[in-house]
């Protein structure tokens, strides 16, 4: 006979038999799962099957925290440099620029205008290292509107920038090129000064007024601002800008803001907004983040199966418990809930546990993985590839109900099977084999 009559266990009219029928089912589900030598194995598959889901559901919100982490810094330095509406010319050259940007300044859900020249050049160092570089021409006062660029300041000022005589660098540039505020960076632009001879390269140095870090690495390594007259100068665009940039205040909203930005332009103009810019990189972005939630989803199913493995041992195993139990008047039923509440219990404790530890390293992502790049010696998480400087985490509360919700929902249809096979096992042929 099997120990279902051991000390604390059910008996014939005994105290347990007594107890209201709610509290009876919990507690022969709890002695279910507590370990015993008899049940070793059974407790190792129950134990992997709670492990399994709570790594799933941890990982499943880690790597959602990350992705969206990733996604929300990349979107807020994207647009914290570039514009959220770009303004172009059709029918002529602008001109017009400073009374044009005062006219888009003033359309309400517009925050500033700003009037850029834009080019690639040659930059190097006074070692002779050179990179390529994006010159943006940029008004002073305009830049130090830019508050990403402005309030990031590594090394030295833009009092230099505002008077005229010095350009504005990224960090990683700098490093690459070995120079530092006060340094001199040498820029060469293919398109020239014209001669008899033809068009030759335009060199000229600066003095760098200021090193900026903003954290994206792409932005960091290739960017140099210079004052817009300046820079109208150097790419022989005297008097003109090739467009204007706006921020506006809600940049999601930036359609409803294209008929304003027409009618006060008062001529003919091509916009272009953030999402046309990076559509490719932001779909890109939302493919591989649903991608990564299939497949960790995985992990959940298999813990969930696991769950029923070891269930139907259980039932198997506790088959005289189950015949001696319904003899004591216990109902299908009753058998059925006893091991649901079996499974669930499994599902759920591992399913909470996994919310936890995901929140804990979501929580501390950035010194893990400094952590881990101690210990293995090696730059995980490398900028050069992944555009930031650090390891974003942004939980969405919506996306962790939702995995919980699964996580759970999971884990309860995996217990239905066993527990159905349970009630309907039948006494009489369960003692006769005993």
């Amino acid at each position: 006979m099997s120990d279902a009559t051991d000390d604390g266990d059910l008996k014939p009219n005994g105290a347990a038999a007594s107890r209201p029928f709610s509290a009876f089912e919990r507690m022969v589900a709890w002695r279910y799962l507590r370990s015993r030598r008899k049940e070793a194995f059974i407790s190792v598959i129950a134990g992997f099957s709670f492990i399994g889901i709570m790594l799933g559901v941890a990982t499943l919100i880690i790597v959602m925290a990350v992705m969206n982490g990733f996604r929300t810094e990349l979107i807020s330095r994207i647009l914290g440099i570039n514009g959220h509406m770009i303004v172009q010319p059709i029918d002529g050259p602008l001109n017009d620029y400073a009374a044009l940007a005062d006219r888009l300044s003033k359309v309400q859900g517009v925050n500033m205008a700003i009037p850029l020249v834009e080019g690639q050049t040659l930059a190097s160092g006074q070692g002779g290292a050179g990179t390529g570089a994006l010159v943006r021409g940029i008004r002073a006062d305009d830049l130090a509107k830019l508050k990403t660029v402005s309030d990031n300041i590594r090394e030295g000022d833009l009092v230099g920038f505002a008077s005229g005589s010095g350009v504005a660098i990224g960090a990683r540039m700098a490093e690459s090129l070995g120079i530092s505020a006060g340094g001199q960076i040498t820029l060469v632009a293919p398109e020239g000064d014209v001669t008899p001879l033809g068009v030759n390269p335009r060199v000229k140095s600066y003095t760098v007024s200021a090193v900026f870090e903003i954290g994206m690495s792409e932005y960091d390594a290739s960017i140099i601002y210079m004052p817009l007259e300046e820079a109208q100068l150097y790419f022989n665009a005297e008097g003109i800008v090739q467009s204007i940039e706006l921020f506006v205040a809600d940049p999601d909203a930036v359609d409803a803001l294209r008929q304003p930005v027409e009618a006060a332009a008062e001529r003919q103009i091509f916009i272009t907004d953030w999402r046309q810019r990076n559509r490719t990189f932001f779909s890109a972005l939302q493919v591989e983040r649903n991608v990564m939630f299939m497949i960790l989803t995985l992990i959940v199913l298999v813990a969930a199966l696991n769950i029923i493995s070891g269930l139907i041992m259980l039932v198997k195993d506790k088959g005289s418990d189950i015949a001696i139990l319904r003899t004591m008047g216990a109902t299908s039923g009753s058998i059925m809930r006893i091991f649901f509440m079996t499974g669930a219990a499994i599902g759920t404790v591992g399913t909470f546990a996994g919310v936890a530890l995901g929140v804990v390293v979501c929580l501390n992502v950035e010194s893990i993985r400094q952590f881990f790049s101690w210990i293995s010696g090696t730059t995980l998480f490398n900028p050069e590839l992944y555009f930031l400087s650090q390891l974003p985490a942004d939980m969405n509360p919506g996306e962790t109900v939702s995995v919980i919700v699964m996580a759970l929902a999971l884990s309860f249809l995996a217990t239905i099977f066993p527990a159905w096979r349970a009630s309907k096992l039948d006494p009489v042929q369960a003692l006769r084999y005993e």
